[in-house]
């Protein structure tokens, strides 16, 4: 005869309302950090037209999105060790007892599926491995209000369940058998740590040595920076008779051969590029800056600039720089990187770099610059 699965065949602690409780507060906390850095991330990327991010400070964006990605890495622990111990609770019957129990269980549902898709897909990313047929920015964006949603449904819900939690333990718990709460949660807890310890070096340079998970390490690259994407991907077609073009809305066009762009004043600095994936690195650069190339065409300060790319392949080919970031000393057209002229993979002849921006919009192979 088949014994009949029940909640109550599930007497250990680690699967009871406190050890649940717990590991909720501590997913809560930690989505609820990656759900502000990711909307941070998604209105950098594609701010819309009202909306002017500053360009200061320099290392805003490098934290928040290394924040996202690492803590999102993080998380995973908490989710799986979450979701063993609620795990006894499918066995529950009936399945649904009421309509309001059958809309709870609904909710459930979505936090649980969409948290591991968003999980999933987000490895999928950092990886450099797409073997879905949607587009995943669009898809990440749109399912985190959803698990968020659902997220807030069930601290709603299980509200009270959470409250007792916190109370002291009860005679009763303390003299449980079996596996240590505390031994449990600490095992969680420490290995959400280790994720976070072997990747947060791919951002953080003095713990690069340690960043054995992360997959991109800050020092391998081309004039020792990494690249996510080569001419080649790109399908990068140089001109022979390059010119960088200024046209638009200025009073002065300008079309500038390499060397009538060394011939400008340069400036250098030191600015880290910031890759979505969340790893990131320190570089110097030296070229013109986009304030002065600007100001020698006649354009006016509250003038937006669409950069555009010499590639012929893949998203971002394009990019918007508002009045901020154009007017900060620190943004150039860099014709150098680390003292040496421009790698092709690093967008010679001249690419765009600016503070506090992420990597897909420090366009590469730049040939114009129209003033809109």
């Amino acid at each position: 005869m088949v014994r009949r699965i029940t909640p109550m065949n599930f007497t250990s602690r680690l699967h009871d309302e406190r050890t649940a409780s717990w590991l909720g507060i501590w997913l809560g906390v930690s989505f609820t950090v990656t759900f502000i850095t990711g909307l941070i991330s998604h209105f950098l990327q594609a701010p819309p037209d009202w909306m002017l991010w500053p360009s200061q400070p320099v290392n805003l964006y490098r934290f928040t999105q290394g924040l996202h990605v690492i803590g999102g890495l993080a998380t995973l622990p908490l989710l799986l060790a979450k979701m063993w111990t609620v795990y006894p609770k499918l066995w529950q019957r009936p399945v649904v007892r009421s309509a309001a129990h059958a809309l709870e269980r609904g909710f459930v549902f979505l936090l649980v599926a969409g948290s591991l898709f968003q999980l999933v897909t987000g490895l999928f990313n950092i990886s450099y491995w797409y073997p879905f047929p949607f587009f995943f920015t669009a898809a990440h964006y749109s399912t985190a209000y959803i698990v968020y949603g659902a997220l807030l449904v069930h601290v709603a819900n299980e509200w009270a369940k959470v409250r007792r939690a916190l109370d002291p333990p009860t005679a009763h718990d303390a003299s449980q058998s079996g596996p240590s709460r505390r031994g449990f949660l600490t095992a969680v807890a420490a290995a959400s740590g280790v994720v976070a310890l072997t990747t947060v070096g791919e951002t953080y340079a003095p713990l690069a040595s340690l960043a054995v998970l992360a997959p991109r390490r800050p020092r391998v690259g081309p004039q020792r920076l990494p690249v996510n994407r080569s001419a080649r991907a790109a399908r990068v077609i140089l001109p022979a008779d390059y010119r960088l073009t200024v046209s638009g809305a200025v009073r002065r066009p300008l079309a500038l051969s390499l060397t009538d762009l060394a011939a400008l004043s340069q400036h250098t600095s030191a600015l880290p590029i910031t890759c979505v994936e969340g790893w990131s690195a320190d570089a110097t650069w030296t070229g013109v800056r986009l304030h002065d190339l600007l100001q020698l065409a006649g354009a006016d300060d509250d003038a937006r600039l669409r950069v555009e790319s010499l590639q012929t392949r893949g998203g971002y080919g394009t990019s918007m720089v508002g009045p901020p970031h154009w007017q900060d000393p620190l943004t150039l057209l860099a014709l150098r990187l680390n003292g040496e002229t421009l790698h092709l993979d690093h967008g010679y002849p001249c690419r765009l770099i600016a503070p506090n921006r992420p990597g897909v919009l420090q366009t590469k192979w730049v040939t114009r610059v129209v003033v809109l």
